[in-house]
């Protein structure tokens, strides 16, 4: 009972952060995981296994300023990560019609992922907090973004062999496409 006790109090006074599962790092086989896109189908990360490294990124929220920045330099260096023989995704706790908004907003040529509910950045251990809404207009059109959760920024590359070969808990939110780069090529 004590250690039940224990941890609802650790729940409720830890300012709202929920990582179920420690970080996964370099060498640790990658979770299976599916999740929706922001075109509404399902994206399975058993279909590149064995095909492509992924670059998966873990970002806070659509339509923000650091998370802008990320996805256009991916967007912007799509061709170089298609030549190290990668696919990238994006993933937060955006619902799918926020992220097609954010995709269409900035001629995003890559996938988006939605985890609404957290249960992928948690497989990860990437730690999330309660999510929120905010509007943004864009082309004389305001929209409402509603994410579930907010999730740290980090970045995995999933090797072909299904390992993880590179985690980034401290991501330099413009330039990571470079970090990404320099251990594709490496």
């Amino acid at each position: 009972m004590k250690r039940i006790l224990v941890l609802v109090f650790v729940a409720i006074f830890s300012g709202g952060v929920v990582t179920a599962q420690k970080a996964l790092k370099a060498g640790d086989k990658a979770p299976a995981f599916s999740a929706m896109t922001d075109e509404g189908t399902t994206w399975k990360s058993s279909d590149f296994i064995g095909k492509k490294n992924i670059v998966l990124y873990f970002y806070p929220a659509a339509m923000t300023g650091g998370c802008t920045k990320q996805a256009c330099s991916y967007r912007d260096h799509q061709a170089e990560l298609t030549a190290a023989d990668a696919v990238v995704v994006g993933i937060s706790g955006d619902e799918v019609s926020g992220l097609k908004f954010f995709k269409e907003a900035n001629q995003l040529n890559f996938t988006l992922l939605s985890d609404s509910d957290g249960k992928i950045a948690t497989l990860f251990g990437v730690p999330v907090t309660e999510g929120g809404t905010i509007k943004r207009t864009v082309h004389d059109r305001e929209v409402e973004l509603t994410r579930g959760v907010t999730a740290k920024r980090w970045t995995f590359i999933i090797g072909k062999d299904g390992k993880i070969r590179y985690v980034n808990q401290q991501v330099d939110a413009e330039n990571d496409y470079q970090a990404v780069l320099d251990v594709l090529k490496g």
